[in-house]
């Protein structure tokens, strides 16, 4: 099984040019409104479907992302190393909301959560490891 995961944010294109430079991706398969907006836009890392952005207009559901404390859920993306989380990181971060700014936790030595400028929320980490 694969978990399929699609943000719906305002400026969907923006947001797509976004993402391609905080985690060095590609767009793939896409399909835009007739306003130019992105209906459905699948990025890439190499070959492989990573996520989607899709255009939503309802502001009110960035507001409330940016002043939650602790959003009910996050999208996990697991790095190859410290510069890739350090990069992403800089850039999640610009006009966003660091919920834990980077640092250790018992089964990654390096991760950040951050609710970024769309109202979406990440947890970004590298070499996972579970404790012994």
């Amino acid at each position: 099984m694969k978990l399929g995961a699609t943000l719906y944010v305002k400026n969907s294109v923006e947001a797509v040019e976004f993402y391609i430079e905080a985690f060095r991706m590609t767009l793939g398969y896409n399909v835009k409104n007739s306003d130019g907006s992105f209906l459905h836009a699948e990025l890439h890392k190499g070959e492989e479907s990573i996520f989607a952005v899709s255009e939503n207009n309802d502001e009110e559901i960035v507001r409330s992302m940016l002043a939650a404390k602790q959003p009910t859920m996050s999208y996990a993306v697991n790095l190859d190393d410290d510069d890739e989380l350090n990069y992403a990181y800089k850039i999640l971060a610009a006009g966003g909301h660091v919920l834990r700014e980077l640092g250790s936790l018992p089964w990654s030595p390096s991760s950040a959560d951050i609710v970024d400028k769309y109202g979406v929320c990440w947890y970004i980490y590298v070499s996972q490891h579970r404790p012994d």
